[in-house]
């Protein structure tokens, strides 16, 4: 099963950036960057890897960030995902990053998009790959449109907008505004909704943010029509179950409602969220679900194709990742 799901191409769609940053990387770049971190070692910093709640989770991570500083360092980050995306069967990544956890600290949005396209680039005969600027919700509205505007000069790098960060207490229509200039700019609309939200947000988020995909949407089956409107609506649903896991968004994977969605109609796919802190990336997710639900061969390869089909590629990109995906089933004889 394992050589079968790392094997099986397909795309991911929920992918933090920053949360890639993996332990030994971080004390490398804070050596490059002559910083102090507050662990001792490698072993030291994924003890602290247990989070009662999303935001514990995201205390951690922001402080991680801090080694990022230049651009080499925004490269390096990309390049080891790419690496392990690759490994994992990823022929296409759309790639969250979140520009004010940089900006804040005085970094230029410059450096960090820049850094990212190179590494994007030196991989790009293996796998394609564009990025979504998210907003951080936590943050007010009108930082989001500062640091949307202060994107706007590498838009040609950028491919959709997302909203991350709490959750809990922060709606999405309080980002309508920064949400309406980026959709004029040309981005495509995604956001986080219903993962600690109730699945109110997630209506928020189709109906006030216009999004084409829902960002976790654990929530949704608390609302059997708005279930009924995703399968309907073929609105894709970017589900991480160890993430769900680790953040206690489920008590265990035995519980997660992936197959019931799937049963249902709803478009959803397997990613990975913020592997260097869930204890696995997108192939791992796939084992870690298939094994938990009792998926068959079938219903992964199903999500292989759903993970295409909601990605935003063009028409003749989707074809041939569908056909690559049956030529793997053929030639492998699986």
């Amino acid at each position: 099963m394992e050589e079968f799901v790392r094997g099986l191409p397909k795309a991911e769609l929920h992918l933090h950036i920053e949360g890639t940053l993996e332990p030994e990387l971080m004390f490398e770049l804070a050596e490059r960057n002559q910083l102090e971190i507050p662990y001792g070692s490698v072993d030291e910093v994924r003890a602290a890897y247990e989070f009662d709640d999303l935001q514990a989770f995201l205390d951690i991570y922001y402080q991680a960030a801090e080694v990022l500083r230049t651009e080499d360092d925004f490269a390096d980050l990309m390049a080891a995902y790419l690496l392990r995306a690759v490994a994992d069967g990823v022929r296409h990544a759309e790639i969250f990053f979140d520009p004010q956890t940089h900006t804040e600290r005085g970094v230029d949005v410059g450096t960090v998009i820049r850094g990212f396209a190179r590494a994007q680039q030196a991989a790009a005969a293996e796998i394609s790959t564009t990025l979504i600027l998210c907003f951080l919700r936590h943050l007010p509205s009108r930082s989001a449109v500062k640091v949307l505007e202060a994107s706007l000069p590498y838009l040609d790098h950028l491919q959709g907008v997302g909203l991350d960060s709490g959750e809990a207490g922060n709606p999405p229509e309080l980002f309508a505004e920064p949400y309406r200039l980026a959709v004029e700019a040309g981005l495509r609309p995604v956001a986080h909704a219903g993962e600690e939200g109730p699945a109110g947000y997630i209506r928020a988020a189709l109906d006030v943010l216009g999004v084409e995909r829902v960002d976790h949407g654990v929530r949704a089956s608390d609302d059997p029509g708005l279930v009924r409107r995703l399968a309907t609506e073929r609105i894709p649903l970017t589900m991480c179950p160890l993430s769900n896991q680790k953040l206690k968004v489920v008590p265990d994977l035995a519980d997660h409602n992936l197959k019931e969605l799937m049963d249902a109609g709803v478009m959803v796919t397997v990613n990975s969220d913020d592997p260097a802190y869930f204890g696995g990336y997108v192939a791992d997710n796939y084992l870690a679900i298939a094994e938990a639900l009792d998926l068959s061969r079938d219903d992964l390869v199903r999500l292989a194709l759903n993970s295409v089909e909601a990605s935003f590629l063009p028409d003749d990109r989707k074809a041939a990742l569908r056909q690559e995906i049956s030529e793997y089933l053929v030639i492998g004889d699986w």
